[in-house]
């Protein structure tokens, strides 16, 4: 995979380029990047000053010889590479969604939160609606995003239910939905306990943004899949690369095959986290990986990929009872994007 990676850095340097912008464009995990990176530096065909990265002269060279060619931006700008527009329908829930994510509350490090783009919420409630799933019963396992919110603006699904263990965003949620009408109930839950029986197997979908260790990933599928009726109904979740190696990715799809579940759609780049006030990077000097470039951050560089998947069996999900969460849930030797 590295030979990969060093032609993703080497093609996209035309000049000069944030060294940020080059963990976005390129899909190893941090830690194999970094080390790419600074192999890159040592021998002489990047420079990095002050967090921007360019080719060096015999970088250019290297370049030629490995029949490369920088060939500028290849991505949608009408749907930011999404392939998903903002229709004018959802343009209008954009406009009421984005007022009332202006109250949101803020991120905080204790509960390891962050949250996508406003318009990365929007692409993704459209993508539902494109899969004719809008219309459904939908839980949010986890609601930094308040996507609940989002969906439910659209006034099509039957119902959704969010839960999370912040009680701020459990009373912003309940209290935007009575102001505005919205079809969704919110409960304080924490995915360690026991999941709820009121909840199991009544919902058609499931959406979450799991922690990216193995044991985090195997919890937070457990309690989406534990609230699905049976074979046909579907999880929505984002994971990234940066975090998660190619290892780990193997293993994450053996745990959805476990459960009973295909993988039926992958979208990179779906979801970005964007730098803003309220979100995880005003916490990036406890960043490993801002930590180890030594450089503030300077790009939306932060994404996932957007994963569908759907039951072919019924729903089985790994874990059932309590599950403790620990240092090893929240983090490993990947999580240099999770603040220490």
């Amino acid at each position: 995979m590295s030979e990969r990676i060093y032609n993703q850095i080497l093609q996209s340097l035309d000049g000069e380029k944030s060294v940020y912008e080059l963990l976005y464009l390129q899909d190893a995990s941090l830690p194999e990047v970094f080390e790419i990176l600074n192999d890159l530096q040592s021998n002489g065909l990047i420079e990095i000053k002050d967090g921007k990265a360019r080719l060096t002269e015999k970088g250019r060279q290297e370049v030629r010889e490995r029949g490369l060619k920088h060939l500028g931006n290849i991505y949608c700008t009408a749907c930011e590479g999404t392939g998903v527009a903002i229709n004018e329908f959802f343009k209008e829930i954009l406009e009421k969604y984005s007022e009332i994510s202006n109250n949101r509350p803020e991120a905080i490090e204790k509960y390891d939160q962050g949250f996508i783009s406003l318009e990365g919420v929007i692409r993704r409630v459209e993508f539902i609606y494109d899969r004719g799933e809008l219309n459904s019963r939908i839980f949010v396992v986890g609601d930094d995003d308040l996507l609940s919110i989002a969906a439910s603006l659209t006034g099509l699904p039957k119902k959704v239910v969010a839960v999370d263990i912040d009680e701020r965003l459990i009373n912003f949620i309940n209290k935007t939905a009575e102001e505005y009408g919205l079809n969704v109930e919110a409960l304080v839950y924490d995915v360690q306990q026991p999941f709820m029986d009121e909840f199991r197997k009544k919902f058609d979908v499931f959406v979450t943004d799991p922690v990216e260790t193995i044991p985090g990933l195997k919890l937070f599928l457990s309690r989406g899949v534990s609230t699905l009726k049976g074979p046909g109904c579907s999880g929505y979740f984002g994971i990234t690369t940066l975090e998660a190696s190619r290892k780990k990715w193997y293993e994450i799809q053996r745990m959805i095959m476990d459960m009973g579940f295909i993988i039926t759609d992958l979208r990179r780049h779906f979801n970005i986290y964007p730098q803003e006030e309220k979100n995880f990077f005003r916490f990036q000097e406890k960043l490993p990986i801002v930590e180890r470039l030594g450089f503030n951050v300077d790009f939306n560089w932060y994404n996932s990929t957007l994963f569908r998947i759907e039951a072919v069996m019924d729903p089985k999900p790994l874990v059932e009872g309590e599950m403790i969460l620990d240092e090893k849930v929240y983090k490993d030797d990947e999580s240099w994007a999770t603040p220490y």
